[in-house]
């Protein structure tokens, strides 16, 4: 079997290709541009570590150019396109909408066309919680109404509306998965995990949004891989579904799990106002996912943390 995935040098495109290229009958095919929205040295090591299986390629392009990532894909030849790229980060999309649409809307417009093109078996997109925005009835169905807050997540529910379009009459199946705050080693330093550990080893402040009581329900990456290749056995039947463990924690109770494992001197934490764009609670239904994929069991938060903090000793990062 073949497959691509994008974004791999990323947090969840790395791991989901670690855990492919275990299977010696698959070859991987990893796209990625390697932008510097936050450091590459991060995203070269996870390259570098997958670049150790034989059955790993690597191609370093941007999706927006058309030309070349037809090529790749008239040359490897897929059956299965894990499409995880994407510009990420909340906060930033107010900053830079235009990479959004380009590195988002654009670029998944490009690949959307070639896999049609190319009759690629199987399309499985990476979507995000946020597409849900504030929501008052908890925990979040998939038929909850979309109310996107922020420019992100107008890109990603944008994806998806243009993934069902393009599909619609075409020989690929596809399948659309809104993650929950997805964390485990070797993650995003621009999100709250990792930042919150870097604060603590370079005693730096640490800001916690909204007083530290938003609520995320995290979701460990290993529990969320093992998801995404069950897609290569059987699509399901329902074609949008939330990947999360169903128990959102309060962030200043998050603060003092990392710090009783982590160790070290927390330098001040800094309470700050609500910030815009950001939901206050995210909580969604996995009854649905549990209906598609049976057996489904999540990592408990502190066991997940837990490996996510000795794999950041190891590394730094």
């Amino acid at each position: 079997m073949k497959i691509i995935v994008t974004g791999a040098a990323g947090f969840i495109g790395f791991h989901l290709i670690n855990k492919l290229t275990q299977n010696r009958n698959i070859q991987v095919l990893g796209i990625d541009s390697v932008n510097n929205y936050y450091s590459t040295k991060i995203k070269k090591l996870r390259i570098k570590i997958l670049s150790k299986n034989k059955n790993f390629f690597f191609e370093r392009t941007n999706l927006q150019n058309k030309k070349k990532t037809e090529s790749i894909l008239k040359s490897f030849l897929p059956d299965v396109v894990y499409h995880i790229a994407g510009q990420p980060g909340v906060l930033y999309s107010f900053k830079d909408p235009i990479s959004y649409k380009k590195n988002n809307i654009e670029a998944t417009k490009n690949l959307l066309i070639l896999c049609k093109k190319h009759n690629i078996k199987k399309f499985i997109f990476a979507s995000s919680s946020s597409v849900y925005g504030d929501q008052k009835k908890f925990p979040i169905l998939e038929s909850a109404k979309t109310n996107p807050k922020n420019y992100y997540a107008k890109t990603k529910l944008k994806c998806e509306k243009i993934i069902k379009t393009t599909f619609l009459k075409s020989n690929t199946e596809y399948m659309i998965f809104r993650f929950f705050t997805v964390f485990g080693p070797l993650g995003r330093p621009d999100m709250f995990i990792h930042k919150f550990l870097n604060s603590i080893k370079n005693k730096k402040k640490i800001f916690l949004h909204n007083n530290g009581l938003n609520y995320r329900d995290f979701t460990y990456v290993d529990d969320l891989i093992k998801i995404l290749i069950l897609t290569l056995k059987k699509l399901p039947k329902d074609k949008i579904l939330n990947i999360c463990r169903s128990k959102p924690i309060k962030t200043t109770n998050l603060v003092k799990l990392i710090n009783n494992l982590y160790g070290g001197e927390i330098s001040k934490i800094v309470n700050t106002g609500f910030v815009r764009g950001e939901m206050l609670k995210t909580h969604g239904s996995n009854n649905l996912l549990k209906k598609n994929f049976k057996k489904i069991k999540f990592t408990k938060l502190e066991i997940g943390l837990k490996k996510t903090v000795d794999i950041y000793k190891k590394f730094g990062c």
